[in-house]
C-alpha cells in the first residue's frame, strides 16, 4: 500500500503464497488504492517466470523481501534456506540485469556473525546483491510483520498466556512496520551499498512481553515463561560485525557499512560448490563453500548433527 502512495507508473507484486496474494489483492480492492498493480503468484527461484516478468514489465526498482526467515525452522531445513535465500537471490539478480533494474535487498541483523543457517544464507544474499551493484538494508525485528515476536505475544495474550521468552537476557533491535518501509524506500536511493538504520540500544525481549501484557490485558496478570534458547538463537544481535566499519550514508536515519566481500571469482566458485551440494542433497558438502563465504558463521549443534546423520547426505 505504501508503494502505491508514491504513484509509480507500474507496480508488479510477486508472492509465493496463494493465500497471502489473495488477501493482498482483496485488501487492495477494499482500500480502493489509486494505483494499478499486477499480482503474480510465483517463486523468486522460478527463473523462467522472472525472465517473463522482466520482459513484460521492465522494472526499474526491485524490492527483494522473499526469504525464509524463521530461525528454528531453517535449522531443521537448512537446504531449503540455501535454495530460497541464496539461489532465489541469485536468480532474481540475474533476471533483473537486462532491464537495468536497481535491486534492493531486505536483509537482517542475523546476517552479522551468524549463528543460524538463516543468517548465513542472508549474508550470502547480501554478497550477491552487492556484487551486482545493488543495495542491502539490514533491519532488526519488525513489529507487526507476519509472525513477528509481537504478533506471537499478542496471540498468546489473547489465549490467556503464558508469554514465552527464550532467555531473560535476550535483546533485540525493534522497528515498527512503518519505520521499516520508510528505511527501505530511502535505501533505494543508494546503489552498491550495504546500509543499516541508526537505532538506539537494543531492548530486552522480556520487556516487550511485559509491556504488551499490560497494554493488551490490563485487567489481569499474564505470566511470562522462560524457555531454553532455540537452535540458531543468539542472546543479542548487532547491525554490523567487528570486521565491518560504518560511515555516514547522507540519508537521514541510515548509516553505510563497509563490509569485506569475496572477489567475483571466489563468489562464483563457492556458489557453484553450494549448487552442486544442494542438487545432491548434501548438507555436509554445502558447509565448506557456505563457511568459506561466511567465515564468521558458527553452525548450531542441531545443524551439525543433521549434517552428520547420513555421512555426506541428509536424511529427509
Amino acid at each position: 500500500m505504501r508503494l502505491a502512495e508514491l504513484r509509480p507508473s507500474k507496480l508488479v507484486l510477486l508472492e509465493a503464497s496463494e493465500s497471502n496474494l489473495y488477501a493482498l489483492k482483496r485488501d487492495w480492492a477494499i482500500a480502493g488504492v489509486d494505483c494499478t498493480a499486477t499480482f503474480i503468484l510465483g517463486s523468486v527461484a522460478d527463473e523462467a517466470l522472472l525472465d517473463e516478468i522482466v520482459a513484460l514489465h521492465a522494472p526499474r526498482i526491485v524490492f527483494h523481501a522473499a526469504a525464509f526467515k524463521h530461525v528454528p525452522l531453517m535449522e531443521q531445513q537448512p537446504l531449503a534456506a540455501i535454495a530460497n535465500n541464496i539461489f532465489g537471490t541469485e536468480t532474481l539478480t540475474r533476471a533483473a540485469r537486462p532491464s537495468g533494474a536497481h535491486l534492493v535487498l531486505l536483509s537482517t541483523d542475523k546476517a552479522v556473525a551468524p549463528a543460524s543457517v538463516m543468517g548465513a544464507t542472508k549474508r550470502v544474499a547480501e554478497q550477491i546483491v552487492l556484487a551486482s551493484g545493488g543495495t542491502g538494508l539490514r533491519l532488526g525485528n519488525v513489529l507487526a510483520s507476519r509472525d513477528s515476536v509481537a504478533e506471537i505475544f499478542a496471540r498468546q495474550i489473547a489465549q490467556g498466556g503464558p508469554l514465552t521468552v527464550t532467555d531473560p537476557a535476550a535483546q533485540r533491535y525493534f522497528l515498527t512496520l512503518a519505520e521499516a518501509i520508510d528505511l527501505l524506500l530511502m535505501a533505494a536511493a543508494h546503489s552498491n551499498a550495504l546500509l543499516a538504520p541508526v537505532l538506539p540500544a537494543a531492548h530486552f525481549v522480556a520487556d516487550l512481553a511485559r509491556f504488551m501484557a499490560r497494554e493488551l490485558s490490563p485487567e489481569r496478570e499474564v505470566a511470562i515463561e522462560f524457555t531454553d534458547p532455540r537452535a540458531g538463537d543468539k542472546e543479542t544481535e548487532a547491525l554490523w560485525s567487528v570486521a565491518e566499519r560504518t560511515t555516514a550514508a547522507n540519508l537521514e536515519g541510515l548509516i553505510m557499512i563497509e563490509t569485506p566481500l569475496p572477489t567475483e571469482a571466489q563468489l562464483a566458485s563457492r556458489l557453484a560448490g553450494l549448487r552442486t551440494a544442494l542438487h545432491a542433497r548434501d548438507l555436509a558438502g554445502a558447509f565448506e563453500p557456505l563457511r568459506a563465504l561466511v567465515p564468521d558463521f558458527t553452525p548450531s549443534p542441531t545443524v551439525l548433527a543433521l549434517a552428520g546423520q547420513c555421512g555426506h547426505r541428509v536424511c529427509l
